[in-house]
């Protein structure tokens, strides 16, 4: 009789670990900017999330896998160096939703990011622990790249030569366009009868700009 309680036990602990029915979704891609904020998130099932260890993983383009979240609780998790103090891990379990907050991101957090679970209930319930393959979700492409500076229209001032009763007189008129982005321009200028004269400027910026 306790031979088939222990039994019943175990069987009851495995269950919810099935692999083959095990599901970890995630968006295709996400796009951030330097400074910003943004949110991965996993949808999961087949497993219990609330009982499972998790993981965020990712891999730097050109480089290999990199552990960056481990994550059981809000008491029980860790993070690696480079993103610890800026990404927060959380398990919504109402939704079945692993997420990873990420602040102040940098353009060297551009990677795929693959959620990953054991999934190994059963090894805490029927003896010491021991490693198993990850399971992985089929990854987040995330770029950060800096952000576009919304279009500005330029102000423009003009500025007329005075009269002259000379007919040999050289005359001038000005066209100040200022304040505006991108620094590409391209202005039509007429000045009455005569032929409308186009003037484009390319852009030129500062690294900083």
């Amino acid at each position: 009789m306790m031979t088939s309680t222990i039994f019943l036990s175990l069987l009851l602990a495995l269950l919810p670990c099935v692999q083959s029915e095990i599901t970890l979704i995630q968006p295709e891609a996400e796009t951030g900017h330097p400074g910003g904020s943004l949110s991965l998130t996993c949808k999961t099932s087949g497993f219990n999330l609330g009982s499972s260890s998790m993981y965020w993983i990712r891999q730097v383009p050109g480089q290999g896998l990199e552990w960056i979240v481990y994550y059981y609780s809000s008491s029980s998790n860790n993070y690696a160096p480079a993103i610890k103090d800026r990404f927060t891990a959380s398990k919504d379990t109402s939704n079945n939703i692993f997420a990873l907050e990420m602040r102040s991101v940098k353009i060297d957090d551009t990677a795929i990011y693959y959620c990953a679970t054991d999934c190994l209930q059963w090894v805490r319930v029927t003896g010491p622990p021991k490693y198993e393959p990850l399971i992985f979700g089929a990854g987040t492409q995330l770029t950060v790249e800096p952000g576009q500076k919304s279009i500005v229209k330029p102000k423009l001032s003009a500025f007329y030569p005075p009269k002259s009763s000379s007919k040999d007189a050289v005359q001038a008129a000005v066209c100040l366009a200022s304040d505006f982005f991108p620094k590409d321009i391209s202005l039509q200028l007429a000045f009455g009868d005569k032929p409308k004269a186009n003037v484009t400027r390319p852009s030129v910026l500062k690294p900083d700009e």
